[in-house]
This record gives structure tokens, C-alpha cells and sequence, in this order.
């Protein structure tokens, strides 16, 4: 399965004077499905060919309004290709499709990462997408006024190559998972065991008969650390199979809420479509009851149940881990929950109780930055931790015409987020 990737019709190609021919080229392509053109034939700009971008350009495209996908990897859809194989969406297929195009039943209810993978290449197909890959953005600036365009400026966009691109809008979709966040802990530099972010494993195969310490008890730490346990060939019951590793330890500084992904068939992420608008504190408490008969208390294992309500936590940014073998893990052994990383010394790992400990191997789930800085911090359309202000179809006050997806992670799940924003700025740019 092939997405068709097209260049040639942008005009970005060019290496001669390196400048953009899109308004040329925009005039070649600028009716969607619907018939209707727009009189501003720049192309709105889509950064980044995940599922945000894609979504965005096809409800674009069906408005009429032509939009040029830019992905700085060779392919749609990179960041779900580098995901650990076992990896599972952890919201439904009915409830994880992008506008336009549902998941195929085949794929079954909890759907892999290549099923998802193959779903983005059929999305950009089916939908006749205009996707140029290998286009690194590297600035975005307010285009030069243009007497032909009054009070339409428009935005210039620096990329790879020399490439200056302006498009009447852009839409930022590069991720909310984008840069590895690697914490800057005390003898880290000088440490003489192996360190890796989560984003660079893939399989349990290099950690066999092992000792791992895995950091961060997010649900890709909780999943990672069930995966080393289990190893390639799980026994009965999660057991640990061929090639896992001899003993899997987990850091956790602030013990998490764990919910059941499904409970009697019920999905997890359905109950959280249907309270996500109630407030906070009837949501705490609804959760902490569901919790109480559904999750067993792990405190005698090193992991208590959480002071604050899980949908306080969730509005700071700590989603609740999904329970696909976790529980079972650490109430049998085979994942060891340990106190927080401290420092390094030598070979050695310091917890925040003082142990020392020896592992062969250290896996860092400790999350991503939105890595945004580089490319828009001059327009101060971020906050202090380099997320958008203004997100979905509004833009920020400062900069009229640029806007932003994929940088929530909400209960309800990430990917149905998307899905309910794309048309949203689709019809937002439309009326522009």
C-alpha cells in the first residue's frame, strides 16, 4: 500500500532561485471534492503527516481549500512506525477513525501499530492528499505584504533546502509526542551503563536474560516494562516466555490511576466521552468508586493508590495508565515498582530512597516536548512549556491564520480529538 507523495504540482522542487511557485501551481489544483474554488489560490500549508495533519488536509480539501501536506520523514504516519511493536491503540477502532474514512473491522477492536500505519497510507490515498515528504519547516514568519492580496499576508515558511514557501495559512500538526525529553539527572553524563528513551526501543530481544530499569510509569513505561517481563514468546497468562529479561524494575515518582481498558465489555474511553464534560470533582469521585471495585490495591507492592482524582491528574497532563498486563505484572513479581530516579554514580542508579541498584540497562519513559520552540518561539504563540495558546480552530490573537492540532491528550482519546478538530479548522479557513 502506496500513498501517492506529490511534488512536482507545488513548484517546491525548484533549485533554482529556490523561491515558491505555489501561487502558479495552487491554480492547478484548487477545487475539492465539492466543486468550489477559492479566490486565495496560496495552498494552506499542513505540517506534519500523522493523523492530525492528514485529517486537517482532507476536511480541507472537501471545503475546497487546497492543501499541501509537508512531512520532514519519508512517509506519512513516522511517528507510529517507530513505536514498540507490541504497541495497541488504547481507544477503540469505532472511536479512533479519522473523518472520511473508517477503520476497517479487520483490524479488530484494540488496533495494532502497523494496522494504524497502513490505515494513515490508505487515508492519504483514498482521500488524494497532497503529501511532500522529506520537507523539514524550519521557520514560520508573516508573509511580505502583497499588493495583489490586501489584508491577506498570508505566512512564509524556511524549509529544507533553501525552500521559502507561503501559503495563505498553516496548520501546525507535528505532534504531540515529537522530541524525546531525557531528564537532566545528576552523574547521567559520567554513567557507565546503557541509557535509552522509550522511543528507541522496539522489542524485548536486546534486554533477555537482563536486568532493566524502566523510569516513568505512564502507560508506555507500564506497557514496556510487561513487554521485557513476558519476552517475545509470553507463557500462560503473561507469564515470562523466550527472551525476557531476567528482572524488570519500574521508577515511579507519582504513583498513577489504572483503569481497566474495557470492564465487561464496556470500553474504558466510552465512560470517558461521557464524563469529560462533568466537573472535575464528580468525575474524581465516580473514578475513584469504579477504581475501588476494578483495580486492585497494589500498595503491599510499592504502588499505592493515588491522592489526587484522576481527572485532576489528567488535567495536568497525566493521563491514566491503560491496564493491558500491568496489574497482573507487578502482583506476581514480575514488574518490580521502585521509587524515583535520583541520580547516577558510576555504574550505579540512586533512587530517591537512597538504594543503589546495578541494572544492566535503563529505559527512560520520561514523555516528549512538543518541540516547538525552534521553529515558532519568535511569535509568541506559545506558553511557558512551549505548548500553543490557542488551539483547534482558533488562532492565536497574534497570528491570524495559523493554527494548531494534536497537542491535547484528553481522556476521551488523542486520535477522536483530532478527528472532531480537523473540520473545525476546515470551516474556520473556509470563512477566512
Amino acid at each position: 500500500m502506496t500513498t501517492p507523495l506529490r511534488s512536482g504540482s507545488m513548484g517546491i522542487d525548484r533549485t533554482d532561485d529556490k523561491d515558491d511557485d505555489s501561487g502558479r501551481a495552487g491554480r492547478r489544483n484548487q477545487k475539492g471534492r465539492g466543486g468550489r474554488a477559492h479566490p486565495d489560490d496560496r495552498p494552506v500549508y499542513v505540517i506534519g503527516a500523522g493523523p492530525a495533519g492528514l485529517s486537517v488536509a482532507a476536511a480541507l480539501r472537501e471545503r475546497g481549500v487546497r492543501a499541501v501536506v509537508l512531512e520532514r520523514s519519508g512517509a506519512v504516519g513516522a511517528s507510529w512506525r517507530g513505536h514498540y511493536d507490541r504497541l495497541r491503540l488504547h481507544t477503540t477502532r469505532r472511536l479512533s477513525a479519522l473523518p472520511g474514512l473508517p477503520m476497517p473491522q479487520s483490524f479488530g477492536r484494540w488496533v495494532r501499530r502497523d494496522d494504524v500505519v497502513r490505515y494513515l497510507e490508505k487515508y492519504a490515498e483514498v482521500h488524494e492528499l497532497e503529501v511532500v515528504t522529506g520537507v523539514e519547516v524550519t521557520r514560520i514568519e508573516p508573509a511580505p505584504t502583497d499588493e495583489r492580496r490586501p489584508g491577506r499576508p498570508g505566512w512564509l515558511l524556511h524549509a529544507t533546502g533553501g525552500r521559502r514557501l507561503t501559503g495563505r495559512a498553516v496548520v501546525v500538526a507535528t505532534g504531540y509526542n515529537h522530541t524525546p525529553r531525557l531528564p537532566d539527572w545528576p552523574g547521567l553524563d559520567t554513567y557507565a551503563g546503557e541509557v535509552v528513551h522509550a522511543g528507541a526501543y522496539r522489542d524485548p530481544g536486546p534486554y533477555a536474560g537482563k536486568d532493566v530499569l524502566v523510569v516513568g510509569v505512564g502507560n508506555t513505561g507500564a506497557e514496556i516494562a510487561v513487554d521485557l517481563a513476558e519476552g517475545k514468546k509470553a507463557g500462560k497468562r503473561g507469564a515470562a516466555g523466550e527472551g525476557a529479561a531476567a528482572r524488570v524494575r519500574i521508577a515511579v515518582r507519582t504513583p498513577p490511576h489504572i483503569v481497566r481498558r474495557s470492564t465487561l465489555g464496556w470500553p474504558a474511553q466510552r465512560t470517558a466521552v461521557l464524563v469529560r464534560r462533568l466537573p472535575v470533582r464528580v468525575v474524581d469521585g465516580l473514578a475513584a468508586a469504579l477504581a475501588r471495585v476494578a483495580v486492585p490495591d497494589l500498595t503491599a507492592h510499592g504502588l499505592p493508590r493515588p491522592r489526587a482524582g484522576l481527572y485532576t491528574r489528567a488535567r495536568q497532563g497525566a493521563i491514566p495508565v491503560q491496564d493491558v498486563g500491568f496489574v497482573r505484572a507487578v502482583r506476581r513479581g514480575a514488574v518490580e515498582p521502585v521509587t524515583a530516579v535520583d541520580s547516577f554514580d558510576g555504574d550505579e542508579v540512586v533512587l530517591a530512597d537512597g538504594t543503589r541498584i546495578r541494572p544492566d540497562a535503563v529505559i527512560a519513559a520520561t514523555g516528549y516536548t512538543r518541540g516547538l520552540e525552534a521553529f515558532l518561539g519568535h511569535l509568541d504563540v506559545l506558553d511557558e512549556q512551549g505548548r500553543p495558546v490557542s488551539r483547534g480552530r482558533r488562532s492565536p490573537k497574534r497570528a491570524p491564520g495559523l493554527y494548531f492540532t494534536g497537542f491535547t491528550n484528553p481522556i476521551s482519546g488523542m486520535l477522536r480529538e483530532m478527528a472532531l478538530d480537523a473540520p473545525k479548522i476546515a470551516r474556520a479557513l473556509a470563512r477566512d
